[in-house]
């Protein structure tokens, strides 16, 4: 099967690699597109050493199940495999489960390939209605769904009594304002400091504001800031500008270090909550959000050729994308 395999440093090429063998009880998915991330873009550049070369990058798809009982069935991929054992996964907690394995992390290659061996409990059905590169978008909005709830959890302000800030305006923080939407927060504000990101936001998403700084957002303090950056400097802002007694709530993984105000946290009692991922509940959740049209358009991800996708990076790290997301289209 064709694929586009990183193999090195700022290195992909779309070639040909073996095709997956599913495991016993694994389902086979054609696959239909599959989502750039963020942390493709951090093993792309050589930083992630959790994902050596040469290797299948990829996580968020969607497809059809080419094979068995199922065949035909349009699904997305929930790219967490989780035990289904252990304490975490027991309490529903399974993103947090220490065995757990996510595509395109050895021992799993991911989803920029035509093919994918997935367990079908990791499936969920999408409706003939939705577009099948809609449903590959469940993964990185499941990311900001969690967080929201998580967030809501530790607040003391109901969702509609609260303001919030959203840092960077990626797929991870528009999901994460279009979830804060969904579950009741009624004032949203992003940041985005790319411009021309920030005008194709402005334009595709009316209704929240978009900013390049804080400052020309107003004065009005933030019950909560969603970084989904996760840099020193989008720490720094997100503990200077939260309201005292509000929370923080820690998607992005920039850099490990740097940027907390811990004394003002201490002193204002200001909760910092680190967030990864989703639980299986909070993915099909997501997925049906999606199915709802409780999102919207989607006006605001851009879809290119998975054949192309090498330049899509390239294009990805020159800062000359203005969509907030890339999905590559299988052929």
């Amino acid at each position: 099967m064709k694929a586009l395999l990183y193999t090195g440093p700022k290195q992909l090429v779309y070639t040909d690699v073996a095709e997956p063998k599913p495991k016993a009880g694994e389902a086979l998915i054609d696959l239909d597109c599959s989502g750039i991330c963020g942390s493709d873009m951090h093993a792309f550049l050589g930083h992630d050493e959790r994902r050596p070369a040469p290797l299948i990058l990829g996580h968020e798809a969607a497809g059809v199940i080419a094979a068995g009982p199922n065949a035909g069935q349009r699904v997305t991929v929930n790219p967490l495999v989780s035990c289904g054992i252990c304490e975490a996964c027991r309490e529903g907690r399974d993103n947090l489960c220490p065995d757990r394995q996510i595509i395109s992390m050895p021992p799993r290659e991911g989803s920029f390939a035509q093919r994918l061996a997935m367990p079908p409990g990791n499936l969920v059905t999408v409706p003939d209605r939705v577009p099948l590169w809609h449903a590959a978008l469940t993964e990185p909005m499941a990311c900001g769904w969690h967080a929201v709830k998580l967030a809501l959890r530790l607040s003391q302000r109901t969702a509609d009594q609260m303001h919030a800030v959203v840092l960077g305006g990626g797929a991870i923080g528009i999901g994460a304002a279009l979830s804060l939407a969904a579950q009741g927060v009624r004032s949203v504000t992003v940041l985005e400091t790319n411009p021309g990101r920030l005008a194709r936001l402005r334009r595709d998403l009316p209704q929240f504001e978009f900013h390049a700084a804080f400052e020309e957002a107003g004065s009005r303090a933030p019950d909560l800031v969603i970084d989904a950056v996760g840099f020193a400097p989008t720490r720094a802002i997100a503990s200077g500008i939260v309201k005292p007694g509000g929370v923080i709530a820690h998607i992005g993984l920039g850099e490990a270090e740097g940027g907390l105000d811990v004394r003002r946290m201490t002193l204002q009692e200001i909760t910092f909550c680190g967030t990864y991922t989703y639980t299986a509940a909070d993915f099909r959740e997501t997925a049906q959000a999606i199915f709802n049209g409780d999102f919207g358009r989607f006006d605001w991800v851009e879809q290119r050729s998975l054949r192309d996708g090498a330049q899509a990076f390239d294009d990805l790290l020159a800062g000359r994308v203005d969509a907030g997301k890339i999905v590559l289209m299988a052929e």
